[in-house]
């Protein structure tokens, strides 16, 4: 019998907290709390291939691409360079951290790390709008100056307090490059860590040939895609909240716990997730069920073995 694959994709919090400095010894504390809540699924017999967020790091990358450029003159490095920069560390932590525990439970398995493309569209309509907030604040003299320079675009901190960012657009993955690869990796048994920070975004030009373009794919968009494409049974999103909440924080709150995907859309097309936090991760599963996936996950994970936690999405209510 085949052994069920499950991609888990690792929220930024697995690694890296907000009030936090961000040390590596931080940094390895929680990933070896996080990958811990993993190895019920690798007694259980599934093949896994686990994904990661990237944001606090590749913004500390390009933050020391700037300081490197104003007070040294080192040439910085675009952001395609950035994001593969931070998928080679974070995913080389991950790998390291996750032998050691596989080793203190007898478990052998080996680990790779795969530092990965992913296609989008050069034509996507996100390229006419750039949202995704990028690198240091800037005051409004500089953000002007590097929009002139090097043709940035800046938007104001979302309580305006703290300056000017850059921003980016977010296209849709359309392909993950390798895809063969990584499944047949996981199928064979080993561990596979891929599409950090979403994968670095590529497309091909008139010749066939791979391009890079400035764009940040959604991790968790990037991660459905390769859960479906997988051939995956089960994708689990983990975040900081244990469950989906409707009106979270609002006086009409209440727990998703047991979710179909007509009415999980439902809630999601009226507005009751936060747009910028759990809609998206809403959206991802729903992307993954609809597209074939028999059950997804979204836990925190330090509940991820507790099967009576988490909100499960499935087609049908109450699988």
């Amino acid at each position: 019998m085949t052994n069920k694959l499950a991609v888990v994709a690792l929220g930024g919090n697995a690694l890296l907290r907000d009030n936090e400095k961000g040390t590596i010894e931080e940094q390895e504390q929680h990933t070896a709390e996080t990958l811990e809540n993993l190895i019920f699924l690798i007694k259980d017999g599934y093949d896994l291939i686990v994904t990661h967020g990237n944001g606090p790091q590749v913004g500390n990358i390009l933050m020391r691409n700037d300081a490197g450029e104003q007070i040294y003159g080192i040439s910085p490095m675009p952001l395609d360079i950035c994001v593969a920069d931070s998928q080679g560390g974070i995913g080389y932590m991950i790998e390291r951290i996750f032998r050691n525990i596989l080793i203190r439970h007898g478990i052998k398995r080996d680990v790779i790390t795969i530092v990965s493309m992913v296609e989008v569209d050069a034509h996507d309509t996100a390229f006419n709008k750039p949202t995704k907030r990028i690198g240091m604040y800037y005051s409004e003299n500089q953000a002007n100056q590097l929009s002139r320079e090097k043709g940035w675009i800046f938007k104001l901190s979302k309580k305006g307090d703290k300056g000017w960012r850059r921003v980016v657009p977010s296209p849709a993955p359309k392909t993950i490059l390798n895809l063969e690869l990584i499944k047949g990796l996981a199928r064979q048994g080993n561990i596979v860590i891929t599409c950090g920070g979403g994968g670095i975004p590529v497309y091909y030009d008139e010749n066939n040939e791979i391009r890079t373009i400035d764009a940040v794919i959604d991790k968790d968009h990037a991660s459905s895609l390769l859960a479906n494409s997988a051939g995956a049974n089960e994708f689990y999103i983990l975040t900081d909240v244990p469950f989906i909440f409707k009106d979270f924080g609002l006086p009409t709150q209440e727990k998703l716990e047991f979710l179909d995907y007509k009415d999980t859309l439902k809630y999601l097309d009226s507005g009751t997730f936060g747009e910028g936090s759990m809609a998206p991760k809403i959206a991802a599963a729903l992307s993954f069920i609809k597209n074939g996936g028999e059950k997804s996950i979204i836990t925190e994970a330090s509940k991820l073995e507790d099967k009576s936690y988490g909100s499960k999405i499935t087609l049908n209510y109450g699988t």
